[in-house]
């Protein structure tokens, strides 16, 4: 019997590990060839009335993502358009997305 219930014991203890790393993964969401938890590198490039620079990581993410199908969410975003301009252009991407005023 006790070795009955070291098997119970660990087959639970797998099924809690699997259904963790199931959640913890569902936590991002790709998008236009971005994670979504990726985009937030790009957050404070973005948003406030003088952003920094963006990082590394976030051109990274920028010249990764697919800016036409990220239009709706942006044009949603609240994130004033310029912003996104100069984030594109600190970061050397030449092609702007239409759905943005430039």
């Amino acid at each position: 019997m006790g070795k009955n219930n070291t098997k119970i014991l660990i087959t639970a203890l797998v099924m809690v590990v699997t259904a963790a790393m199931m959640i913890e993964e569902a936590k991002s969401v790709r998008i236009c060839n971005v994670n979504t938890n990726d985009l937030q590198k790009c957050r404070p490039a973005v948003t406030g009335n003088n952003p920094p620079p963006p990082t590394p990581q976030c051109c990274k993410v920028a010249k990764a993502a697919n800016l036409e199908c990220l239009c709706p969410f942006l044009s949603r975003s609240g994130i004033n358009p310029s912003k996104i301009k100069a984030l594109g252009a600190n970061c050397g991407i030449t092609k702007n997305p239409s759905c943005l005023p430039w």
